[in-house]
């Protein structure tokens, strides 16, 4: 007994189709940015080739740093994933950001820099609810760092999983960004690896891990966002929340 084939696909359609596969989505933040070099592009070209030229590569990079590839996280539960692209630059203890209200004490912090090439949208690291949501100004210095993670501007993020374990990552603003970018709210469900903020040129973000969390990361290691796994949460019997 032959099984039913799927319908041929037009060639023209399956040629759209893995162009659409290869070259990712563009975060909605970045589109007046990308509208803007392409203005500038069509009147530049008018006064000189040449500047033409130089404007639409401009475009065209700015367009790669606003990309949001699609991510599977992995199909396994109780892990937190690395909220963003980038390079481990530490895995320490700190106590999290006072604004948002949690005991006092260390965590270990996994901090994660992005250089301009990176995809710099930021995922969530874990299933869960969103308990608070905390702004503070700041400096802008080089997110590269140690004092970039108290002295700069950055937004924190409280989530609670529904095994009660609170999971925080932090925004960082760096040395050329100016804006931070979250679309989430408080009280809100969230999925593992889904997009929730953006930050714009070069940045930090960190993730301070609930108690008892094993580290799965090395300093020095590439993460992806949404897909890297940065630990293991811990059981019930081992945690030490609360």
């Amino acid at each position: 007994m032959s099984s039913a084939r799927p319908p041929a696909r037009h060639p023209f359609a399956h040629i759209v189709h893995l162009a659409r596969e290869s070259v990712p989505p563009m975060h909605p933040a970045g589109r007046p940015f990308v509208f803007g070099g392409l203005a500038a592009t069509l009147l530049l070209r008018k006064v000189s080739p040449r500047l033409g030229r130089v404007a639409a590569a401009g475009t065209a990079a700015t367009a790669l740093f606003f990309r949001e590839p699609r991510r599977v996280p992995p199909p396994r539960t109780g892990l937190v994933l690395s909220a963003a692209d980038g390079t481990v630059a530490r895995v320490e203890e700190a106590s999290p950001p006072p604004e948002l209200g949690l005991p006092a004490g260390p965590r270990t912090r996994v901090s994660v820099f992005l250089s301009v090439f990176d995809v710099h949208v930021q995922r969530v690291p874990v299933a869960g609810l969103v308990e608070r949501i905390a702004y503070r100004p700041g400096k802008f210095l080089s997110a590269d760092l140690d004092k970039a993670s108290e002295d700069n501007e950055r937004n924190s993020m409280l989530l609670r999983t529904a095994g009660g374990h609170d999971v925080v990552t932090v925004q960082i603003a760096g040395l050329v960004a100016r804006r931070i970018v979250c679309q989430v709210a408080e009280g809100e469900q969230v999925t593992a690896g889904r997009t929730y903020g953006l930050i714009r040129f070069g940045s930090r973000v960190e993730v301070y891990l609930p108690p008892g969390s094993r580290v799965l990361v090395a300093e020095g290691q590439r993460t992806i966002g949404g897909e890297t796994a940065l630990a293991e949460l811990p059981t019930p019997a081992r945690s030490t929340e609360g």
